[in-house]
């Protein structure tokens, strides 16, 4: 989360705004409207700890552009939070939520804080804490946080509670990825890995890949990158042939079973050593000759460096920011097929859309309509994407963002706001 003016989050956000911005021929006000949060929220608020003390934290939310409705995005509980990378989470969350054609905007927040130096109790009064702090500012008709990085469903339920404390009555849809006892959607713990591998079926049959003859690597078995593995195997009969976390990589050409990866690593807590498993690095990983490559582990994955080197034929971008701008035009002149960020990731805001809908009304639908929702809508966006790719040969990163903002541009002008 550097804020060096070379890695700045949310310049980066920026330039690829103006890249938008330049594909859409937009006008200035309309283009200065998009480069800036409509509205950002810095408190500051007190927390007993366990030991007597009072200590004060200090945390973010960005509602970035509402055109479309009221603001989405996560919490991130993070030592190095800073308002550039909230800012720039907030933006990217406004485009997510446009691609996907959700009557939703972005937003984003975060506390300064090390949850793993936290007590529960500690945790649960950080929670609560910076709830009461931006009380007035959410709601589930303005702005709706999730979990992300270091927040879970128990933290969202703390925090639900809260809120419906400070206004006084149940107030279940003012977050979403909640435990299910109190209106979470079923279908939200694989949500973000079983939209990118629908996704990555519509790429393969673009491609005229036959994905149960697919090998695929995945770069960061952790939550989504793991459930990717598992899905690719059940889905479609694909071969897991690599996988990494932050300690390793191993490789096994005859192909992994992912229970079998998934239960070594909740035992030893890394993939090293899986049993028939080759240890490699995690850079020979991607570049490995494999149909498909996924990241799922942390940002600028693939560069300048290392792109020209990669020889999957279809990239799949479950982590945010994965594949720089430099490596973007490497891999587009080489005919890989990048599925980017934020199509591929999208599944997750989508069904907390999903978990919205049914707060709202009351009514709950079990997990194979939650499925079946979302094939429908991961399906339609990706298309609309690779159209848009087409029409002006452009990469799918570029497409993506013209499809997302055109639409966030229209809101605006139909509103009056340019």
């Amino acid at each position: 989360m550097s804020t060096g003016n070379q890695d700045n989050p949310f310049e980066i956000a920026q330039r690829q705004i103006n890249a938008c911005a330049d594909i859409l021929k937009l006008d200035e006000s309309t283009r200065q409207g998009l480069l800036h949060p409509m509205r950002e929220f810095h408190v500051t608020f007190p927390v007993h700890m366990d030991d007597g003390t009072t200590r004060l934290f200090k945390g973010y939310r960005v509602q970035y552009n509402d055109a479309k409705g009221p603001t989405k995005g996560g919490i991130r509980f993070h030592p190095d939070e800073t308002i550039d990378t909230v800012r720039a989470l907030a933006a990217w969350m406004t485009w997510k939520c446009a691609l996907l054609d959700l009557p939703l905007g972005g937003g984003k927040g975060g506390v300064i804080c090390n949850p793993k130096e936290l007590s529960q109790q500690e945790l649960e009064r950080v929670s609560r804490g910076y709830i009461k702090a931006i009380a007035s500012f959410i709601g589930p008709d303005k702005d709706v946080p999730a979990p992300d990085v270091y927040t879970n469903p128990q933290v969202m339920a703390w925090m639900v509670d809260e809120y419906s404390s400070i206004v006084g009555k149940n107030q279940f849809g003012v977050m979403t990825g909640k435990p299910l006892v109190i209106g979470g959607s079923p279908g939200r713990g694989d949500a973000t890995a079983r939209g990118g591998l629908y996704t990555l079926r519509e790429a393969a049959k673009k491609i005229g890949l036959d994905l149960g003859k697919a090998t695929i690597a995945v770069q960061g078995f952790g939550n989504a990158g793991s459930f990717a593995a598992s899905l690719a195997e059940s889905l479609f009969g694909s071969k897991i042939v690599a996988v990494c976390d932050s300690r390793g990589a191993v490789c096994c050409l005859g192909g992994f079973s992912a229970m079998a990866v998934n239960q070594h690593k909740q035992a030893t807590s890394t993939v090293l050593e899986c049993a028939g498993g080759e240890c490699i690095t995690s850079d020979e990983l991607l570049e490995m000759d494999v149909d498909v490559l996924v990241l799922a582990a942390l940002e600028g994955t693939l560069t300048q460096r290392n792109a020209g080197r990669v020889k999957a034929k279809i990239v799949m971008e479950l982590a945010n920011g994965p594949t720089t701008p430099e490596a973007d035009e490497i891999l587009y002149e080489k005919g890989v097929h990048v599925i980017p960020d934020f199509l591929c990731n999208a599944g997750g805001v989508t069904v907390s859309y999903f978990e919205m809908v049914q707060n709202a009304s009351m009514y709950y639908w079990d997990e194979k309509e939650v499925h079946e929702k979302l094939d429908k809508r991961m399906t339609r966006a990706y298309h609309e994407v690779a159209e848009m790719s087409e029409k002006h040969a452009i990469n799918m990163r570029k497409a993506a963002y013209a499809v997302a903002v055109a639409r966030v541009v229209e809101a605006m002008k139909v509103r009056g706001w340019v």
